[in-house]
Formats: C-alpha cells, sequence, structure tokens
C-alpha cells in the first residue's frame, strides 16, 4: 500500500494525469483504481451531498449499456407515463470507453446522485460503491437476471473469474443497497452470498423482477412476433430456435462460443424451423453465421431484445446464462449446450448442482440436440420446466414493478402521480 501511496503523490498530486500513462499498466491500474474510488469520487460525493436531498429526483444509472436497457423499460417508463419524477439517466459504458472518458462519466454521475431521494441500478458498480452514500437515499438494485445459476460477486472470490477475497472487500462492487429484488424466495440466500449481505439487514427482497411482466403482456408479445416477421419474413409459418449462450472469459473481453454448427441444424431443421442467435451485449466479435445458411440462420443481437426474443421462440438452446428462468415462464423447452461444463465450472462455479439444476437435456455435442430436438414431442418433460419456475420465479407474475414502486416510493407514489 505505501507504493501505491507514493505513486499517487508522485503522480496525481504532483505531475498529474499525463504522467500517469507513462507507467507501467499493473502499477498504472493499481494507482487509478486506488485513486478514482478511494479518494477522487467520494470526494465529489461528499461536496455535492452538501446539498439538501430532492425528494423528485430518480437517478437510473446503466453501468454498460447506452440506453435504457430491459432491467429498467418497465419501470422507467411506468414512472415516465404515470408520475411526475424529476428522472435522470446515466450511461457509464464501463470497458467501452476510454478511461477518461469513462472517469468523466462516473463524475457527473456521483454529483448527480449525490442529493438524490431515489437511485437504481440493474448491475454491480464499484464506482458507486465508492461513496459514502446519504442515509436519505433509496438505492435499489433490480438486478439484470433471475434465478441464480452462474456464481457471481463475493461468491467467485478466490476463483479463477473472480479477484482475491482481500481486494474484493477493500473495493466492493455491491454497497450501499436500500432494496435488491429477486424472483424468488429460493435465490435470496445467493444474492445475500454475492453482495456480502447479512440476512438480518432484510435488503434482498423476492418481490420478482421487473422485466419479467413484459412476458405477461399480450401486447408485447404480439409486438414481438411482428417485429420478427417483419425482420426475417421467412420465420412466418416455421417454429424459432433460439440459440443464447453466456458469454467466455472475462467481462471485458467477453467472447462467444463457436462451437454451435449451422450447416448441421440447417439440414436437419431448415424446412420446419428458422434458427436465432442472440449473444451476450458484452461480445463485441460475433462468431459470423456462413452466408450459405442465412435464409435459415440470422443473429438478431442488435435487432430485437432478448425478451423479445424469448417471446418468439419455440426452442431455447443456452448453456449457462440466467435467461433459462425467464423462459422457463412460458413452460417451453429447453436444452443446455453445455460442451465445456468441467471448465466452466472451475472458472465460475454454480450455486446449484447443474446436473439437478438443468430442466432439460444437457448436450455436449450438437448431434445431441439435433436428435433431442427431432423427437422433442416424445422426450420434452414440461412437468420439469413447471417445477423450475416454481421453484425459481415464483414472485414473478406480471405484477413485479407494481410491487417494486410501493417498496421503494411509498406514500411518495400517490403523491407523485399526474
Amino acid at each position: 500500500m505505501s507504493k501505491i501511496k507514493n505513486y499517487l503523490k508522485k503522480t496525481f498530486v504532483y505531475k498529474g494525469y499525463r504522467y500517469v500513462k507513462k507507467l507501467p499498466r499493473r502499477i498504472r491500474n493499481k494507482v487509478y483504481k486506488h485513486y478514482t474510488l478511494k479518494i477522487l469520487y467520494p470526494s465529489i460525493y461528499k461536496k455535492y451531498a452538501k446539498r439538501p436531498v430532492d425528494e423528485n429526483k430518480v437517478v437510473f444509472i446503466e453501468i454498460r449499456q447506452p440506453q435504457i436497457s430491459n432491467s429498467f423499460k418497465v419501470l422507467y417508463d411506468d414512472l415516465k407515463e404515470h408520475y411526475n419524477f424529476d428522472i435522470h439517466e446515466h450511461f457509464l459504458r464501463t470497458t467501452f470507453v476510454p478511461r477518461k472518458e469513462h472517469m468523466e462519466r462516473c463524475k457527473a454521475m456521483i454529483q448527480d446522485i449525490a442529493d438524490a431521494k431515489y437511485v437504481f441500478l440493474n448491475e454491480a458498480s464499484n464506482v458507486v460503491s465508492s461513496v459514502p452514500m446519504r442515509a436519505e437515499t433509496i438505492q435499489t438494485q433490480l438486478w439484470h437476471g433471475c434465478g441464480a445459476f452462474k456464481k457471481f460477486g463475493m461468491s467467485t472470490a478466490d476463483l479463477i473469474f473472480g479477484e482475491n477475497r482481500k481486494n474484493m472487500l477493500k473495493y466492493p462492487f455491491n454497497k450501499n443497497y436500500t432494496y435488491v429484488t429477486v424472483s424468488s424466495p429460493e435465490v435470496v440466500w445467493a444474492y445475500e452470498e454475492a453482495m456480502n449481505i447479512k440476512p438480518e439487514e432484510n435488503i434482498v427482497r423476492p418481490v420478482g423482477n421487473s422485466r419479467t411482466d413484459v412476458f405477461f403482456d399480450e401486447q408485447f408479445i404480439q409486438a414481438a412476433r411482428e417485429k420478427l416477421h417483419e425482420w426475417m419474413p421467412q420465420s412466418k409459418g416455421r417454429k424459432v430456435i433460439l440459440y443464447a449462450p453466456t458469454f467466455r472469459g472475462r467481462v471485458a473481453k467477453a467472447s462467444s462460443p463457436k462451437c454451435f454448427d449451422v450447416e448441421k441444424f440447417y439440414t436437419a431443421f431448415h424446412d420446419e424451423y428458422v434458427l436465432i442467435f442472440k449473444h451476450h451485449p458484452l461480445v463485441r466479435k460475433r462468431p459470423a453465421i456462413p452466408e450459405a445458411f442465412q435464409e435459415f440462420a440470422v443473429d438478431f443481437t442488435d435487432t430485437m431484445t432478448i425478451d423479445e426474443l424469448l417471446c418468439v421462440s419455440d426452442i431455447c438452446i443456452s448453456d449457462y446464462s440466467s435467461l433459462v428462468f425467464e423462459y422457463s415462464l412460458f413452460e417451453r423447452p429447453m436444452l443446455f449446450y453445455a460442451y465445456d461444463l468441467e471448465e466452466y465450472f472451475d472458472w465460475r462455479g454454480f450455486y446449484y448442482d447443474y446436473y439437478e439444476l438443468a430442466p432439460g437435456p444437457i448436450c455436449t455435442t450438437n448431434e445431441e440436440m439435433i436428435n433431442y430436438i427431432k423427437e422433442i414431442d416424445t422426450r420434452f418433460e414440461k412437468d420439469k420446466v413447471v417445477a423450475f419456475k416454481e421453484k425459481f420465479m415464483s414472485a414473478c407474475d406480471g405484477h413485479a414493478t407494481e410491487r417494486i414502486e410501493n417498496m421503494v416510493f411509498g406514500e411518495a407514489l400517490k403523491q407523485h402521480e399526474r
């Protein structure tokens, strides 16, 4: 620590930001992290938190996305349409913009939340967690996924995917929460573990995930079908296979699996199905679909949201993604293409035994998936999906946003009605 403080003294105090660039990368990253999270951001917050709390201000913070994402959209749209809160948005673009620009975005966000009554996040943030949050602010973590599948946060401490426990405690990513909303009582323990929250604090609340309300909205579902047909006319009259894997590697260099054989799926199913790809939003370079099969298979990553695609899909193929929890609400078949299961377990780990958790076949080859889909009418075990849904999604019933609003805003909700 003394070395880091010495570098801080030499660089930021006396020589400025430009000098930091000349340091070795490893030292530069440590200096930047300590300076921003322990000195700069807390000092900005303290300065602007001297202002009185603005009882009307609601701030939504997107950590990576460049627009309001589906984790926020239902709640955000409802507040905009039916209430007269002063709503602000910040898009930090973490890992997507240069470091200096990211710092400026963070500084603006911290200044803004310093007098805000309500703050919403949908992802962990060491920036927001670094500030001495005032007691009057209600900060709610809506999270971007349901259930509890692959480990995250403190649950990955000392695993390959995570950092060492000492650093994770020193620079926390999940702090200052008033509420954390989850999809069922079953998973409360996992979020408490991941976010280093004590059960007696009663912060993690199984009131449902706001974004899942769209799956009970017939207008949303019909609009999703129409959008699919508009962008992919050949999907009319055919069933839809959705392949939506999670990313591999670390967040900053996320990649998609490259083992999915489009040609084999085309040969087996092009008369009856279309194939849609939806890659994780962190993945920047996606596997290309061979030109010969682009009438059968289309990458919809930038065209439709995952919520829209879940609504229109007849079969979902994933691996370790939490989207299978949302998909269970439709009680449709899902497959788990887990060709690298052992490697992934060593890398990140799971909250539940993978073989017991998965409500569908676990496949390691394209041939296994194809054979299952060919025999899906006799092999699909719907009762397993229903049990999975009831266990992990019991609080998602189309009214989660309403419960979240009542929990967070209380009487202020009526006071701000239009």
